[in-house]
């Protein structure tokens, strides 16, 4: 079994939901996307649990 890191990569991300870097970019600008952990280096980290929370946030309620 397939140990799930605590953060994601924003190339992960993109991978796991099927979008370009470019749309995360776009969202991030529009804050649409999940929050991001800015590293020294300047890459960005997503929280899993920020994913997670994020991916709830869009889930649509049954009427």
């Amino acid at each position: 079994m397939a140990t799930r890191r605590a953060h994601l990569t924003i190339v992960e991300f993109c991978e796991e939901i099927g979008i370009g870097r470019s749309t995360f970019y776009d969202w991030r600008t529009k804050r649409r996307a999940p929050r991001c952990i800015k590293l020294p280096n300047g890459e960005l980290r997503i929280r899993r649990t920020e994913y997670e929370r994020w991916l709830d946030a869009l889930e649509e309620r049954a009427a």
